[in-house]
């Protein structure tokens, strides 16, 4: 009997973990392992502290750096030109072109002249919804900007038949108001 108690002693010790000073070794060597891979601050500051005699060879600094920051302060707002936005934005007011809501169709196709100022369909279909809300001055100005723009392109030939029209009807109604 005694030896069945022995046995499983002995098996017990043996499952214990490693001891300890084993453990800090590993702990000792990855720790400087990772601080071989790793810089130290000090090693990668730069120094961005202006020369000794600076002030001395460029006396007006300061104020050309005041002049500069307050140049940059005349800027109000940025757009960027982002093509992919402007095609979303004449998509969408195609849609509301179809279902003949012509002010959210003009709003949309404003937008994408402000991501893709040149967009010739976006300046044609303005120049449509311009003329179907009332204002037929905007349309002719959407319609000769489409023809800068791509002069033989897809539309041309509608936004000639439309500045023609246009201008008659100026003329119509210059002369009704003559009399």
């Amino acid at each position: 009997m005694t030896i069945f108690c022995l046995v499983p002693f002995t098996q017990a010790q043996q499952d214990e973990p490693s001891s300890p000073p084993a453990e800090a070794q590993q702990d000792k060597s990855s720790t400087s392992a990772r601080s071989a891979e790793e810089s130290s601050s000090k090693d990668t500051r730069i120094d961005l502290s202006p020369p000794n005699d600076d002030q001395k060879n460029h006396p007006m600094s300061g104020a050309a750096v005041s002049d500069a920051e307050e140049a940059a302060s005349d800027v109000q707002e940025f757009h960027p030109w982002d093509p992919h936005k402007a095609a979303k934005d004449v998509e969408v007011g195609d849609f509301y072109f179809k279902r003949k809501n012509y002010r959210a169709a003009l709003e949309r196709y404003k937008e994408a002249l402000v991501y893709k100022q040149n967009d010739a369909i976006a300046n044609f279909r303005l120049a449509e919804c311009q003329e179907k809300v009332g204002n037929p001055a905007e349309a002719v100005t959407h319609y000769g900007e489409y023809l800068k723009i791509l002069p033989h392109g897809p539309f041309a030939a509608d936004a000639q038949k439309a500045l023609e029209r246009l201008k008659a009807s100026r003329v119509k109604e210059s002369s009704v108001q003559a009399r």
